[in-house]
């Protein structure tokens, strides 16, 4: 069997589970965001009256945080009220951020478990080697009734990324050169495993991008086989005992996919899909409006790191509006405590409150008809981050950088971006 049947296998009281098998099985945690006060209207319809384990649910606040409307403080407030009549020991209210970075850092998330939310991306978990996956709110509430919910066992696929990317080429740019390849209906409520030797060096963020973003490829849930470096970080987070689960030497993929990246260039996700991947130098001369280092994908402390190195002494471009929003409060604590956010506010950036943003037109910092965003975050469909008349480019954080200071679509340098060494020279894309 592979790590992601055994998690099933063993939360379903079997031995042994096969795909395609409809199985029931426990949960260890379920996390509802603000989009979803219908979870509590469903539990009350279905009956439920007590929370099947008050320890293991949660509500995080992250899509409208602050409240910026009358209708998003209400539902707010109905969940806080629902929270406390529950008396749930967990809550991540407007300060928190996030919910796929205040759930690891709260250390709620551990290998072997199977974590629930409603949320599409909460595939980011499969970073920890446990199974996450996201729900609606009828499943949400059943869930919270009884602890439990039916799965389908799904197929697996291998994803082996092998090489060395040149220093300008990060973890954002390698998920999404895999998404143009696999194309968003690649891996329909099927499971991906990413291995191979660029993988294993791969830090705790890097996981957690390349997992988070396997949902655009339809994927059910994601995995990578937990290393040192994460049973360090969730150690270091929890005293929850846990076990990991390990792929039979026999266990046969459903397809397996080989990239060599060593050649990679930095990328980019053109509108109006996720999967219209090139690299950024093909793009073409694109003036661009807004640029954005934030969300589950992008809003962790190596990108707003990462942001700050390259536009250190510089100034953003006089046409362009820089938001930057830490994906929690602890990422926004240490921005500040290392000099990132001063860094970015000389240089003109606005920074936000922790939370999602723009990213799902949710406000602080929504697009009008004709502007064009380049943004760390993971979806560029019509209307994502506000009119429908707006161009959303999705890249990594460096390229979000570059273009910020540059007011176009640009190739960040090919140098170190993880130590100052020296100033990098620009490289613009054609037509610049």
């Amino acid at each position: 069997m592979h790590a992601i049947e055994k998690i099933l296998a063993k939360h379903s009281g079997r031995e042994c589970v096969e795909c395609g098998e409809i199985i029931t099985a426990d949960i260890d945690f379920a996390e509802i965001n603000d989009l979803y006060l219908q979870t509590v209207y469903s539990f009350r319809e279905m009956g439920g009256k007590k929370v099947w384990d008050k320890d293991k649910a949660a509500f995080v606040f992250d899509h409208y945080a602050p409240s910026p409307t009358i209708m998003a403080a209400q539902n707010h407030k109905e969940m806080r009220q629902f929270k406390e009549e529950q008396e749930l020991t967990h809550h991540f209210d407007v300060n928190a951020g996030v919910c796929h970075q205040v759930m690891p850092e709260a250390g709620l998330v551990y290998p072997g478990m199977i974590l629930v939310a409603t949320d599409s991306h909460t595939t980011t978990h499969g970073a920890f080697g446990c199974l996450g996956t996201g729900i609606g709110a009828t499943d949400m509430a059943t869930v919270l009734i009884t602890g439990k919910l039916w799965f389908r066992v799904p197929e697996i696929i291998k994803i082996h990324l092998e090489g060395i990317p040149a220093d300008n080429v990060l973890p954002k740019d390698v998920i999404l050169h895999i998404v143009g390849k696999m194309k968003a209906d690649g891996a329909v409520y099927k499971a991906i495993e990413f291995t191979g030797d660029y993988v294993e060096q791969l830090d705790v963020a890097g996981r957690m991008v390349l997992c988070n973003m396997a949902v655009e490829m339809g994927a059910k849930t994601a995995y990578i086989q937990p290393n040192q470096a994460v049973l360090e970080y969730v150690r270091s987070r929890t005293d929850h005992p846990f076990e990991i689960e390990y792929t039979d030497e026999d266990f046969e993929y459903e397809e397996i996919h080989v990239f060599e990246i060593s050649d990679l260039e930095p990328q980019v996700s053109m509108p109006s899909s996720v999967d219209n991947v090139g690299p950024v130098r093909q793009a073409g001369q694109v003036r661009i409006d807004q640029a954005f280092v934030g969300t589950c994908t992008g809003g962790r402390l190596t990108d707003i790191e990462t942001a700050a190195q390259i536009l250190k002494g510089k100034k953003i471009a006089s046409h362009v509006r820089m938001i930057v929003i830490p994906a929690s409060k602890e990422v926004l604590q240490e921005s500040i405590a290392k000099g990132y956010l001063e860094i970015l506010l000389e240089v003109g950036a606005t920074i936000s409150a922790p939370g999602c943003g723009p990213c799902l037109s949710a406000h602080q910092g929504v697009l009008a008809a004709g502007e064009v965003c380049v943004t760390t975050s993971n979806r560029n469909f019509p209307g994502r981050m506000g009119s429908r008349d707006s161009g959303i480019y999705l890249a990594s954080p460096a390229t979000v950088a570059i273009s910020a200071m540059t007011g176009y679509l640009t190739v960040p340098a090919t140098s170190s971006l993880k130590e100052e060494k020296e100033k990098p020279e620009i490289s613009s894309g054609e037509g610049e």
